[in-house]
Parts: C-alpha cells; structure tokens; sequence
C-alpha cells in the first residue's frame, strides 16, 4: 500500500515513516507542508495521505484544508487526519462528501502502533476510523438515548454498509435489494434519527457518526 505523509515535526515524520515501512507499507512522500503534500499526491498517486492537521506556515488549519483539496481533486482518496485537538468544522467537512475513507485520531490517544497501523488499514479500504472523543464532541448536542433502537434491522445493516462508506448502489448490491429500496430505508433512517434537513447538515454523516457513536463502549 502506498502512502503519502504529511507531518512537520521531523523526528515524527520519521518515526511514522520507520514504522510503516517496517509494517509493510510504502512510504512514496514524507513532506512537512500542505504544498508539498498536494504535490506529492499528484505526483505519487497514493493509496492513502496521513496528515497532520496544523501544518507550516500557520500551523493552523493548513493540513486539514490541504486534505479538503486532495478529495475535490481525487474524489474518494482515502484520507487519514491526525490532530491534536477536534476541529469539529473540518471533521465535518471531511465527511460531509458520504464518500468514506475517512480517518481523525487524536496523536495523544494513539496507544500502540497497531491501532494507527488497523486505523490506516480501514480507511484505505474506504471505511471510517473516528476516534471516540472526534465522535463524541460532534455528537455533543445529540441526545444520550440509544439513537438506534427505532431502527429495524434492516435500516441497522444499511447504516452499517453506509458506514462503511458504501454509496446507495454498493448497498443495494450487497444487500440484493433495488437502489430506490435503500434510498427508503435511508429516508426512514434519517426519520428515526431525528435529522431534519438544514442548510448546513449533511444527514448521512450525521447518521453516520450516530451509527459509530454506539459503537463506542460506555464507562
């Protein structure tokens, strides 16, 4: 697998660079800034960019709008975020496309190489990697109750392959049921999830982080 990686602090850069490789992957481009990155994604093609959210000059938001940029370019580039901090606006952004291959984990609760290296791994094949916190800040104004116990289990498996990133077609391929059966079911999930249509929501990523939210254990 081919990765591309965005990250300023070298010595960082370098240790994730060392344990990718030694993990199988193939690192194409280290870079340290959101110009670089953008070139070494044109340029490499890559299978997957980890990025650093806050990256040279600013070190604000460069990173993240760098990856923005990379999946209007390349729709569906699987993108893996690391950050310090939750920057709900652009976590939202990123998923608001329902196009998966998405992930956002916190450096600092990163444990083991294991879980960033199954992390890179799932977003690759086009699934979602949120760290709790990520889901839990963005979900902050959502109600505590089961958000899924309305759904049938029917409506429950096309939220799982939505959260995997699969579009309407890919569900309806899966599932064995028509395309305009899984635009019902994901109407009446949108119904039962309480996502009334606004100018700035997306309800499916929404749904989404909904669905991965449960999934997330309780203290």
């Amino acid at each position: 697998m081919r990765v591309v990686l965005a990250e300023d602090l070298y010595l960082l850069r370098d240790g994730m660079t060392r344990l990718l490789e030694a993990k199988g992957f193939t690192v194409v481009a280290a870079v340290g800034n959101a110009t670089e990155l953008l070139k070494a994604i044109d340029d490499h093609e890559p299978d997957i960019a980890v990025v650093d959210v806050r990256l040279p000059p600013k070190f604000s938001d460069e990173g993240v709008r760098a990856a923005l940029e990379a999946r209007q370019r390349r729709p569906g580039l699987p993108v893996l975020v690391l950050s310090q901090h939750v920057e709900q606006t652009y976590a939202r952004e990123l998923l608001a496309d329902g196009a998966g291959a998405i992930g956002y984990l916190l450096k600092d609760r990163v444990l083991n190489a294991d879980q960033f290296v199954d992390a890179l791994r799932m977003v690759a094949a086009g699934g979602t990697a949120m760290d709790p916190e990520v889901i839990s800040k963005l979900l902050a104004s959502r109600s505590r109750r089961d958000p899924l116990e309305a759904l049938t289990p029917r409506e429950r498996q096309v939220l799982e392959l939505m959260a995997e990133g699969r579009s309407n077609a890919a569900i309806a391929q899966r599932m064995v049921i028509s395309e305009a059966a899984v635009g019902k079911h994901t109407a009446s999930i949108f119904t039962k999830l309480d996502l009334a249509q606004h100018e700035d929501d997306n309800r499916r990523v929404l749904a989404v982080l909904t669905y991965l939210s449960s999934k997330v254990p309780k203290p």
